[in-house]
């Protein structure tokens, strides 16, 4: 006789675990400890099995009914519901494990050793913020060249051209790490070649004659803000390194007993060597007893453990009421070029080695990050020196 719910409700349990029969296989087992679980009984390729169609009461009469229907369904067609359930499973973990998200902090993690920290972290904060929101869910191997274009206009939209270059560009890794690990076909992110317009080049501020440069050098010297401030906004132009580099320099990279600065540059190569000038050393000796026992040479506001912010640079020179459209924190290296080349009369390539720029021997190889190192050293001390004249 089919069962009722009423049947079903009254079922007590025993010292066995005992069946309660409904039709066509379909019967509930009530467990010792109380649990009530429906299961199908069928045979497949002349052997009898079992299948779970779930828990009551979460899984009523009439559903436990209609997953019976589709279990037999399925034997009609010849397929072992059992196995077609595994394999339902199997898909959905292996679509999980396979999302773009997974995707891409797997690339991220494997490649990160090769990347400085600022550039590691800025790839993941842009992945966090303009792409896993919208496709980081999606399997990879699914997501569509139009799909990932309404995501990169939403970059474009709020007047973000260039980021929206950049997060295409790293979209396409991530989607040709997922080809090289056999979870998508095709990079789609290369079907949008030439579908963004292409930004706008705008070069950097800086100031490239002597007079005004030297009196915008005055005006830092007058800078009252915190010592680690003051000092990163003295040493930037004796050194023009990028901002980045500059922020995030270590006291372990600083041989004072040498006056070098060895670190690695932001775009990758072998360790940069920095000579570092006479005022430049007594920048840093100024500000040792103050980090020197700290990781960062301009540790975070908030925190020693953290690099001063990407932003204190260019806010000091704000402050001080110079304006952006006249020198920004990378100007400096724009105002290097030109002075040492046009000024002083030093080599280019010399110049380009300084910039941590990839300079090429005649025979198209990369020169060692040691080339020039007597003349560089030289160099910088005059370059310092060319300062003071300049500041009067």
């Amino acid at each position: 006789m089919p069962l009722t719910d009423v049947k079903i409700r009254q079922a007590k349990p025993g010292p066995k675990p005992i069946k309660l029969s409904d039709e066509r296989g379909l019967y509930l087992e009530v467990a010792p400890g109380g649990g009530k679980w429906w299961r199908l009984k069928y045979r497949f390729e002349g052997k009898e099995k079992r299948l779970s169609l779930g828990i009551y009461p979460d899984v009523g009469l009439k559903e436990a009914r209609e997953r019976r229907d589709e279990a037999r369904k399925l034997l009609a067609d010849g397929v072992d519901p059992s196995l077609h359930r595994k394999a339902i499973r199997q898909a959905r973990e292996d679509e999980a494990e396979n999302t773009f998200e997974v995707v891409a902090r797997e690339w991220h993690a494997k490649n990160a050793h090769t990347w400085v920290a600022e550039h590691r972290d800025g790839l993941l904060r842009r992945l966090d913020r303009d792409i896993f929101p919208w496709i980081g869910k999606r399997p990879v191997g699914d997501i569509t060249a139009p799909e990932l274009l309404a995501v990169i206009r939403r970059i474009e939209a709020r007047g973000a051209l260039e980021t929206a270059h950049r997060a295409l560009s790293t979209c396409g890794q991530v989607f040709r790490y997922a080809i090289a690990t056999g979870r998508a076909q095709r990079d789609v992110a290369a079907d949008l070649q030439g579908a963004l317009p292409r930004p706008q080049v705008k070069h950097l501020a800086s100031t490239t004659d002597p007079g005004r440069l030297g009196e915008l050098l005055r005006t830092v010297d007058t800078y009252q803000g915190t010592l680690a401030t003051r000092c990163a906004l003295r040493l930037a132009p004796l050194t023009f390194v990028r901002p980045g580099e500059l922020r995030t320099a270590e006291w372990a990279a600083m041989d004072l007993e040498a006056a070098e600065w060895r670190f690695q540059a932001s775009k990758g190569g072998p360790p940069h060597i920095v000579p570092l000038s006479t005022q430049a050393m007594a920048i840093l000796k100024e500000l040792q007893p103050l980090t020197g026992k700290g990781r960062y040479v301009f540790p975070g506001a908030r925190s020693s453990a953290r690099p001063m912010s990407e932003n204190t640079v260019n806010a000091a020179l704000r402050r001080l009421d110079i304006p952006k459209e006249e020198l920004c924190g990378h100007g400096f290296r724009a105002a290097a070029r030109t002075i040492l080349d046009e000024v002083l009369g030093f080599r280019p390539d010399i110049i380009e080695h300084q910039l941590a720029h990839k300079v090429k021997d005649p025979n198209g190889r990369a020169y060692n990050r040691t080339a020039h190192l007597p003349e560089r050293r030289k160099m910088m001390q005059l370059w310092a020196d060319y300062f003071d004249q300049i500041k009067g």
